[in-house]
């Protein structure tokens, strides 16, 4: 209603105020998809102080939550294809039950995403238009800006050759409210403040497969010509699916505090970290740093079939470049999915090792 009628808020501000709100047993639910649009002209308008009652951001199922809907066959399923499933297409309802427990995950994805009238392959199109209607363009370009990994705002109107603006700010909070973007700062560990500059992550897991492995193909899957008949047959899909369940953690990271040892209330940020390369610093990069009063807690998100010793070179040089606060302790963790390499634990370098199957499992 609102996106056909520029002055929609304006009628239903007089209708609230003259006659719907003298009904005692009245609830008003205003809802959609376009979440950018209720925020700027419901619940930030000045005409509506006061007035909503409650506030309900709906995201993505809970991992656990996520797998039930499988059915009892899920409960055969191996870990490793609850999470493949999961990677490629987030905790959405609607896309978890299409999928058919029975199928290996290479069929489901078949008939899911490389058929021309397959759900998957015409989501993203008719989703992204009714979001965003006519400023689909724009917020299209900055989605395939960050397919293949964090920019900062700064990036990415660089690579648009674009000067940093309020419209290009709001192109920003649009993929944010909408749910396709996340905007992750955290804080320096060496000065406990804010970091200088956010980074946008797609955060969309069903969005960043779509935009890395299916729409390149599109044409080809639309004429026929496109055989799928594996998902291992995509260009480097081992790193694929790792930068996928690299993202299925972040986006539930409040998950992993209890198998870390950690209450969410003594969590001050938690976010990746980039710390860019200077005369001084050398250059880091970390899936995950949580930050207490106390504690830095580095997270390594590993998704491969052999996880070998060498993880523990990978986290350890990392800790070493990685400037900090010399009175904060620091530890390590390592969140895997794959075959972890009996060194690792041995070697007793992780304080923690969380296999991704706890994380499946009800709290």
């Amino acid at each position: 209603m609102g996106g056909y009628d520029p002055d929609f808020a304006g009628y239903f501000k007089e209708a609230w105020d003259e006659y719907l709100r003298k009904h005692g047993n009245l609830i008003f639910v205003l809802c959609g998809s376009v979440s950018s649009w209720i925020a700027e002209n419901i619940l930030n308008s000045t005409g509506f102080v006061g007035r909503d009652s409650f506030d309900l951001e709906l995201g993505e199922l809970s991992l656990f939550d996520s797998v039930t809907l499988f059915g009892p066959t899920g409960a055969r399923l191996s870990t490793t294809e609850k999470l493949d499933i999961l990677s490629l297409t987030g905790g959405v309802p609607k896309y978890l039950e299409e999928i058919r427990p029975e199928l290996s995950v290479d069929e489901n994805f078949r008939r899911l995403c490389f058929l021309p009238r397959s759900l998957l392959f015409r989501e993203f199109d008719e989703t992204f238009s009714r979001v965003f209607g006519q400023r689909v363009a724009t917020r299209g370009r900055i989605l395939r800006l960050l397919v293949d990994g964090r920019r900062s705002v700064s990036e990415l109107a660089d690579s648009e050759e674009r000067s940093v603006n309020g419209s290009y700010a709001e192109v920003l909070r649009d993929l944010c409210y909408a749910g396709f973007v996340a905007e992750e700062s955290g804080m320096n560990p060496l000065t406990g403040k804010a970091v200088k500059e956010s980074r946008y992550r797609l955060k969309d897991n069903y969005a960043r497969f779509y935009l890395k492995n299916i729409e390149p193909r599109a044409a080809a899957i639309k004429a026929g010509l496109f055989e799928f008949a594996s998902l291992e047959q995509l260009n480097g899909w081992d790193s694929i699916l790792g930068l996928q369940f690299e993202n299925l953690i972040l986006n539930h990271v409040n998950d992993l505090f209890p198998h870390l040892g950690l209450e969410r209330s003594l969590v001050l940020s938690a976010a990746p970290y980039l710390q860019n390369e200077t005369k001084r610093n050398e250059r880091c990069q970390i899936d995950l740093l949580i930050r207490t009063e106390r504690t830095l807690m580095v997270v390594e998100i590993k998704r491969q079939r052999e996880i070998r010793h060498d993880v523990v070179d990978e986290v350890s040089d990392k800790v070493r470049k990685l400037k900090y606060d010399k009175r904060l302790s620091v530890r390590t963790a390592l969140v895997y999915d794959g075959h972890l390499s009996a060194s690792v634990p041995a070697d007793r370098y992780f304080d923690y090792i969380i296999p991704s199957d706890v994380l499946l499992a009800q709290r």
